[in-house]
């Protein structure tokens, strides 16, 4: 577990560096494009050969396994929740823990935009538990207060604004219910991770206020290993908790 803190304002200086060198390294094109057209974008880099190899490169990078293990040491603890979304389930890094970990009459719902995704990951779960369809994260198609518990690993940094992402995880979660996010920070390797998978990268202190400013206070930062934690490596892993009543910053941003 890792404190919490309000957000502090980052060094000036500090700051135009680091955006210098995102300008230089991360990749560009959610800024430079409207949001349907990076869906767009988006949805057929994944339906493509990079969707396919995904899997392994989570293997590969040891996501898969170190989320799994946040999960089965209950670091987060799926067995109270009946009712789960996994937002960008195509390549099971959370969908696979969700179905080992949570009780067997737990609904789980995976969605993703790319239906080829989909379509692998129903075949490699090889299970009927999960309900499968296609969406958007910024217009999920679900009732108000739907899920106890959304999932959402590595989807964020396809929304320009991530608050009209929050927004909608913040509609479908029933009061009191957890979200568990993993973004890509904008550390050195965060950069070099955005060009290969053609998304951007979060700074940790704003994605904290577009979290508060959404009605989604951050309950406990995580990460995968003390290693990790020592040198802030391993992107962006937080749990966050729908306040039974609605927070005075989201009626007055709404």
């Amino acid at each position: 577990m890792a404190p919490l803190s309000s957000p502090q304002k980052p060094n000036p200086k500090r700051l135009r560096l680091k955006k210098s060198l995102r300008s230089l390294i991360e990749f560009g094109g959610g800024d430079e494009v409207d949001q349907d057209q990076f869906q767009s974008t988006t949805r057929k880099l994944y339906d493509g050969p990079a969707g396919a190899v995904l899997y392994l490169a989570s293997k590969l990078s040891l996501h898969d396994p170190l989320v799994g293990r946040i999960i089965k040491t209950r670091r987060f603890d799926v067995t109270e929740f009946r009712s789960i979304l996994d937002i960008g389930s195509g390549a099971g890094q959370i969908l696979g823990h969700l179905l080992r970990e949570t009780h067997p009459e737990a609904r789980l719902v995976a969605c993703d935009l790319s239906h080829q995704m989909l379509k692998r990951a129903r075949t490699r779960m090889d299970s009927a538990r999960p309900n499968y369809l296609s969406a958007d994260l910024t217009m999920l198609p679900f009732q108000d207060e739907s899920f106890d518990c959304v999932t959402c690993g590595w989807v964020l940094e396809y929304v320009a604004d991530p608050k009209h992402g929050l927004s909608e995880i913040y509609r479908v979660l029933q009061p009191g219910g957890s979200l568990f996010l993993l973004a890509t920070e904008d550390k050195f390797s965060g950069m070099l991770n955005s060009r290969t998978w053609k998304c951007r990268t979060y700074n940790r202190v704003e994605l904290q206020q577009a979290f508060e400013e959404s009605g989604l206070p951050w309950k406990e930062q995580h990460w995968f290993t003390p290693i990790h934690q020592f040198l802030k490596l391993g992107g962006i892993i937080v749990e966050a908790t729908k306040p039974m009543e609605p927070s005075s910053n989201l009626s007055q941003s709404s």
